[in-house]
């Protein structure tokens, strides 16, 4: 094959201009050395801020070609690239520049292709699309196809299907057969086996009849955006001033990514910026502007344009439903078009050679969704919902344009061109859009959430956001894994409204830091940020403590979200100085290096952190040694501290103890579940409970390793006229009767300030049920929650608190028996206990072995009470026969 030729075949088209929509022409981007290879998905970074060594879409075709499997199929959206890199693969090829293990090179686009009806076969393809090979190469080509590189570009606009199984697939180069068989044929190895393919198409269901390597294009990130509108731009100045423009306006859209819009932005920005007008604001503006300009240039007077306009608007509703999105001149002639047609090439792609074969597209998806809109507001045709329906999965960004089309600030450059607007269809949609909002805003659905704010982004209509996203509707939206664009639109809707009570992005995947970066300005007017379970990159976690440091957050909640040491240090930046109340870090994957930090914030003497919880990471004694050291000045403001599971033991206990006596802690409540302090380290605590500056209140030591040894410890503290402490927590510890019955003592001392105790799973004994139900009606106790589930007393022992609970000075409200053994037998007891007691509320009798017939008597006495809220009588021997009856009781779960 001669590559001279090729390359002058290819260099020398010039049967199409650029246009406006179109973009500039792959053959003048090459000549003028301005390609900018686009990127693949290899390449995306995490916070898609890609280096430039990064992989290309050339790159990844070379690579591909020279693996074993010597197919390549590229897939992206339209404009992304694609066509200018197989054209830019072919010259490179032609230039002797890569590619030398192959002797051929054929270049297939199914666009010129489709005009070809009939049958032909593979040898007449290849002379009728290269009429510069010569016919007697065609052989050569045949006898070696490991030489030969076929390149197919829009895949996705064969007309027939490439279903192997739909065709009798054919082997014989010379065979005739239709388009769609030859190329099945070819794609699929029966025709010229061992050739290779570059294939590419847009996203399309053919997909899965392609087999080789697939690349998925990108298209334009920031660098290579940046790129480009440095090349476009001969002014610096201009072109980072146009760049940051589109970056602010329209750069979370993912059509930002292809090369033909990037072309298009450039093209309208340049125009306006040389006459010094204003650069458009949201998409709707920017397609606005273009259609007037187009129109303008045809010199229409206002009839005449809203004539072509009308029929634009025709074709582009026609080209939605299409299987192709095409339409032929018959049709085009039938939607008004036919007076219009010397300005076809403005708005429309023209595809086949011969005149009476060609087909008419939109070069833009966007653009034709555009016409659709405008179309809907220029003559009364079908209602909105109707409207919308039909054209379901077809028209992506139609409703996006309507909302936009419906404002005055937006459309009225049309009107100055086209006339006024039908204000029957204005107000149909707006009606249409206040009530599906309202709706959509009462579901749980977030996708339907953030389209209802994307609609409001693009209207930018202030009053309206304030209107339908009302102070009810704001309560339990869940906006977790945004994409840019939902982050844009939620970002436009809070800043409408002012302030939000709670951003909840609970289980966003990967918060980027153009996402954070977006979503910054609602961080910082946000009350409460939900992020719980969610991935955060570092830039993320920058612009969250740039938020946090100048914003109105009272409460950040990073549970599950596996920060690290490094992350939290720069979150530090922003901790120092905020209205933080309440941090929120179980589980971060966070260790005793982050405690000196931490120390930094809860003394900087700005910091309003006043509940830290620190649950599930492995801050071990070092680190709470070094959190101490903070609770020891009066610039601290710490009340809350949770440390469960935080690999503590005793060698911290005494540190803690002296801050909480220093006079200067603020510690309310201390959680230390899970951790092995021992008896060692309770020890050390029960001092700290009995000092006159101690200012404890709850303290919990849920599964510490105790045992009755500690009960001494815990007795002089709770008989301490200075202890304040009114819940303690000592569940799962081996206390053992003789512990408990000293605990009891303390418990009947006149003043003592314990109100809830929890003493589950502690290897009680009736013994000592027999104690709590003295102290219950001892008329000196404050008890009002007692936690005694799972201890093994049953019935028998059980009774003594049924016998409390009657008493006039029981001030029980809350008892749990989880899980004693209790049986039918304590039915009457209990029912007894409940209908003298004037406290109790709540009863927990999950785990026993009550079966259907107490039933009655629970619901009816259940029923009679007035101050009983709830009885949960969870996995108890009940049968089907009494759910209805226990249905007719809603205090009653079961």
């Amino acid at each position: 094959m001669d590559k001279a030729a090729v390359l002058t075949h290819i260099l020398k088209k010039s049967d199409d201009t650029s246009t406006l929509l179109g973009g500039e022409l792959p053959v003048c981007v090459i000549r003028n050395n301005k390609y900018i290879s686009p990127l693949t998905s290899e390449a995306q970074a995490t916070d898609r801020n890609v280096e430039d060594s990064s992989p290309s879409l050339d790159g990844a075709i070379h690579t591909a070609l020279c693996g074993e499997t010597r197919s390549v199929v590229l897939v992206g959206p339209e404009g992304s690239g694609k066509t200018t890199a197989l054209e830019k693969l072919v010259v490179g090829w032609a230039k002797k520049e890569h590619l030398q293990n192959f002797a051929y090179v054929f270049h297939f686009r199914f666009r010129d292709l489709n005009s070809l009806d009939g049958t032909l076969s593979l040898e007449t393809l290849m002379l009728h699309r290269h009429g510069h090979i010569p016919p007697e190469s065609v052989p050569l080509v045949l006898q070696k196809p490991e030489d030969v590189l076929l390149v197919f570009d829009d895949l996705d606009q064969c007309k027939h299907s490439l279903d192997p199984s739909a065709h009798t697939l054919c082997s014989d180069p010379s065979q005739a057969a239709s388009l769609s068989c030859l190329v099945a044929s070819l794609l699929h190895g029966s025709l010229l086996k061992g050739a290779a393919f570059v294939v590419a198409t847009r996203p399309t269901g053919g997909l899965k009849f392609l087999s080789g390597t697939r690349v998925e294009v990108l298209g334009f990130l920031k660098p290579q955006r940046e790129a480009y509108f440095q090349q476009f731009f001969t002014d610096p100045a201009l072109a980072n001033k146009a760049r940051m423009h589109m970056e602010r306006t329209l750069g979370f859209y993912d059509f930002c990514t292809t090369p033909r819009f990037c072309w298009t932005v450039c093209s309208v920005y340049k125009s306006l910026m040389d006459a010094g007008a204003t650069l458009p604001e949201t998409l709707t503006q920017l397609y606005v502007g273009i259609l007037v300009h187009l129109v303008q240039t045809l010199s229409l007077n206002d009839a005449r344009s809203r004539e072509l306009v009308s029929a634009l608007g025709k074709i582009a509703s026609h080209c939605s439903l299409d299987q192709h999105s095409s339409c032929t001149k018959e049709e085009m002639d039938s939607f008004g078009f036919q007076q219009f047609l010397t300005s076809v090439g403005v708005f429309l792609r023209v595809d086949g050679d011969q005149s009476d074969r060609r087909v008419f597209s939109f070069h833009s998806q966007l653009m034709q969704d555009f016409l659709l809109a405008v179309s809907f507001f220029l003559d009364k045709s079908e209602g909105v919902e109707e409207m919308l329906e039909k054209h379901k999965g077809r028209a992506k960004f139609l409703d996006v344009f309507l909302s936009g089309l419906s404002e005055p600030l937006q459309h009225g450059p049309l009107e100055t061109l086209l006339g006024r607007l039908n204000s029957d269809q204005i107000m149909d949609f707006k009606c249409w859009f206040k009530s599906s909002s309202e709706e959509t805003l009462k579901g749980c659905y977030k996708d339907k959430h953030h389209r209802c704010f994307h609609l409001l982004h693009q209207a930018q209509n202030e009053s309206l956001v304030k209107e339908i996203v009302t102070p009810s509707a704001r309560i339990g939206i869940s906006y977790g894994d945004l994409s840019l664009q939902d982050c844009a639109a939620l970002n436009y809707v809070v800043t409408c409204l002012g302030e939000m009570e709670q951003l909840n992005l609970y289980r966003t995947r990967n918060l980027t830091e153009e996402q954070a970066e977006m979503l910054a300005p609602t961080m910082s007017i946000s009350h409460k940020i939900m992020l719980l379970d969610c991935t955060l990159s570092t830039g993320a976690v920058r612009h969250l403590a740039s938020a946090l440091s100048r914003g109105l957050t009272k409460k950040l909640d990073l549970s599950q979200s596996r920060l690290g040491d490094e992350k939290f240090k720069i979150l530090c930046a922003g901790l120092r100085d905020c209205k933080l109340h309440t941090l929120e870090l179980h589980v971060c994957t966070l260790t005793e290096a982050i405690c000196g930090d931490l120390v930094s914030v809860l003394t900087s003497g700005t910091s309003q952190l006043c509940v830290l919880d620190l649950r599930f990471n492995q801050i071990g004694d070092q680190g709470l040694i070094k959190l101490c050291k903070a609770l020891h000045s009066p610039l601290c403001k710490l009340q809350e501290l949770k440390l469960q599971s935080c690999d503590l033991s005793a060698a911290s206990m005494e540190a803690l103890s002296a801050a909480l006596s220093s006079g200067q802690s603020e510690l309310r409540i201390v959680n230390l579940t899970q951790n092995k302090i021992g008896d060692r380290g309770a020890e050390a605590l029960c001092k700290s409970l009995q000092h006159p500056l101690c200012k404890l209140q709850s303290l919990n030591f849920f599964d510490n390793g105790l045992t009755g040894a500690c009960c001494p410890h815990f007795m002089e503290a709770l008989m301490s006229e200075h202890c304040s402490l009114s819940e303690l927590d000592l569940s799962v510890n081996e206390l053992g009767q003789e512990g408990a019955l000293l605990l009891c003592r303390a418990l009947s001392r006149p003043g003592c300030p314990i109100e809830k105790l929890g003493l589950i799973r502690c290897e009680l004994t009736q013994s000592v049920f027999k104690e709590l139900s003295s102290v219950l009606r001892s008329g000196t106790s404050q008890l009002k929650s007692l936690l005694v589930g799972l201890n093994a007393v049953e019935d028998q022992g059980v009774k003594h608190l049924w016998d409390a609970i009657a008493h006039p000075s029981c001030l029980l409200e809350e008892l749990d028996v989880e899980m004693t053994g209790l049986t039918d037998a304590c039915v009457e007891d209990l029912c007894a206990a409940i209908r003298a007691s004037k406290t109790l509320k709540n009863l927990e009798l999950r785990n026993n072995s009550l079966t259907n017939a107490s039933v009655p008597a629970l619901v009816e006495v259940m029923q009679d009470s007035h101050n009983m809220l709830e009885m949960s009588l969870r996995y108890n021997d009940f049968g089907e026969e009494v759910f209805d009856m226990l249905d007719e009781c809603d205090k009653i779960t079961y």
